[in-house]
C-alpha cells in the first residue's frame, strides 16, 4: 500500500517539528516537505507532490489567507487543513479560508496541554486519512479506506509524548540545522476497510407511515464544512420545516460558521440559543461544546441546549438530538445524515424510521468519510441514500411532498 504525502506550512519551527512527529507515529501517513510560510509552501508543492497540506494562518511573507488565493489562481486542488487560533478573530478568518477553498481546520495546539494535543492530534490524523487519503486514491495512489477506529487511544498515548520529546528550541540544533531523529519509532497501525466491506441493513418496519413533515434534523461530521455549504446554497428557498444542525465543531467557531452560511443560503442560518423557536425558514446550527435537543411547549417547540456528558465522545452529538425529533415529532421528521466517522446519529436515525419518520443518508462516493452514514445505513436507518450534489434537491423534494 502507498502512503498519504503530507505538507506542513507553518513559521514556528516549534510547530513544525510537534505536527512532524505526530504524523511519523502513524502508518500510511509520511512528511514529504516542511515550510515557513506560504510562499515557500508554494515552490515546495510541484518537488514533494504532496496529497494534503496542514496549514497556518498567520505567517510572514504570505499569510494562509494569501496561499489559498493563489492556490486557486493556479488551479492547485489539493485539499488544506488549516490551524486556526481559538478567538473570534481565528474563527472569521477560519470561516474565509474555508470561503477560500480549504477543506477544513483543527484549532492549534498547545504544546503544554497534554489534554489539547491529545484532541487535536487524534482530529489531525483522522482529517489527513480522510482528505489525503480521498485525494491520493484519485491520483491513482492505492489507499485503503479507514476503519471506524483509527486506534485513537495509542495516538493520544504518541502525542504526549511527541510533546514531552519537542525540543524547546523547535527542533533546531546548535548548528541551527533540523534535528535528526535516531531511533527508529514504533509506527502506530490503523485499522484499514475496502469500500465494499458493509454489512445487509437491518430491515426496519416503521410504527406509523411517514405523516406530515413538521422539521428536518441534519448530522454531519468530518467533510461537514463544504458539504453543508453545498447543501444550503441550494436548498429551496421556500421550504417551511425548521431544520436543525448538529456539525462536530470546536467551541468558538460555530457562531461564525453560522454566519458564513446565512450569507450563501435563502434561508435564515443562526447558531441555535437555548429557547429559540423552530420556525419556517431557520435554521440552526447546534453551538459548540453544546447538545441540541428539542422540547415541546404547548404553543410551539423550542430548541434546548445542554451541557450533559459528552455521547458517542461528542457534544454536540448527532444521536442526541435525533433522539429527540424521534420522541417528540415521530413519524412527522425528515432525518438526515452525512459524511463523518464514526457513528454518532446512525442509532438516532434508526429510531427516526422506526417511528415513520423520513429519513435520507449520504451515499459513500460522496462522502468525504463513510463512517456515520454507513452505520446509519447497516442499522436500517436510512429510507434512500443521495449523493452531495443531489443532497439539497433530495431534501427540498421530500420535504414539499409532505408538507
Amino acid at each position: 500500500m502507498d502512503e498519504i504525502s503530507v505538507l506542513i506550512i507553518d513559521d514556528s519551527a516549534l510547530m513544525r517539528n510537534l505536527i512532524s512527529r505526530i504524523i511519523s507515529e502513524v502508518e500510511g501517513l509520511t512528511v514529504v516537505g516542511k515550510a515557513m510560510n506560504g510562499a515557500f509552501g508554494l515552490e515546495k508543492i510541484p518537488q514533494c507532490q504532496p496529497d494534503v497540506i496542514v496549514l497556518d494562518i498567520e505567517m510572514p511573507v504570505m499569510t494562509g489567507i494569501e496561499f489559498l488565493k493563489e492556490r486557486r489562481k493556479r488551479g492547485i486542488n489539493i485539499p488544506v487543513i488549516m490551524m486556526s487560533s481559538l478567538t473570534t478573530e481565528g474563527a472569521a478568518i477560519t470561516m474565509e479560508c474555508l470561503n477560500l477553498g480549504a477543506s477544513d481546520f483543527i484549532t492549534k495546539p498547545a504544546a503544554k496541554s497534554t489534554g489539547d494535543l491529545n484532541s487535536v492530534a487524534s482530529r489531525l490524523i483522522e482529517m489527513l486519512f480522510s482528505y489525503g487519503g480521498q485525494y491520493a486514491r484519485r491520483q491513482g495512489k492505492k489507499i485503503p479506506f479507514v476503519r471506524q477506529d483509527l486506534n485513537l487511544a495509542a495516538l493520544r498515548k504518541k502525542a504526549e509524548e511527541a510533546a514531552a520529546a519537542a525540543p524547546k528550541d523547535g527542533g533546531m540544533s546548535r548548528s541551527g540545522q533540523n534535528a535528526v531523529k535516531t531511533e527508529t519509532p514504533i509506527r502506530i497501525k490503523p485499522q484499514f476497510s475496502t469500500s465494499t466491506d458493509r454489512s445487509a441493513p437491518v430491515k426496519i418496519t416503521p410504527l406509523r407511515e411517514g405523516g406530515k413533515i413538521e422539521v428536518i434534523a441534519l448530522g454531519i461530521s468530518t467533510g461537514g464544512p463544504n458539504a453543508l455549504r453545498e447543501v444550503f446554497k441550494n436548498i429551496s428557498p421556500d421550504l417551511k420545516q425548521p431544520i436543525l444542525v448538529v456539525q462536530h465543531m470546536p467551541a468558538g467557531f460555530t457562531a461564525e460558521f453560522a454566519r458564513s452560511l446565512d450569507s450563501i443560503c435563502p434561508l435564515e442560518v443562526k447558531e441555535a440559543q437555548d429557547g429559540d423557536l423552530l420556525k419556517s425558514g431557520r435554521v440552526l446550527i447546534a453551538p459548540g461544546n453544546y447538545h441540541l435537543y428539542v422540547e415541546h411547549k404547548s404553543l410551539a417547540s423550542i430548541a434546548r441546549l445542554s451541557s450533559a456528558d459528552p455521547c458517542n465522545g461528542h457534544r454536540p452529538s448527532v444521536d442526541v438530538l435525533f433522539e429527540s425529533i424521534a420522541k417528540i415529532y415521530e413519524n412527522r421528521a425528515l432525518g438526515v445524515i452525512m459524511t463523518g466517522m464514526g457513528r454518532d446519529g446512525a442509532a438516532g436515525l434508526a429510531q427516526m424510521r422506526k417511528q415513520g419518520a423520513h429519513t435520507l443518508g449520504q451515499d459513500e462516493e460522496s462522502s468525504i468519510v463513510y463512517g456515520m452514514p454507513k452505520v446509519a445505513y447497516e442499522l436500517g436507518g436510512v429510507e434512500r441514500q443521495v449523493s452531495l450534489s443531489q443532497m439539497a434537491n433530495a431534501i427540498s423534494e421530500v420535504a414539499k411532498q409532505f408538507e
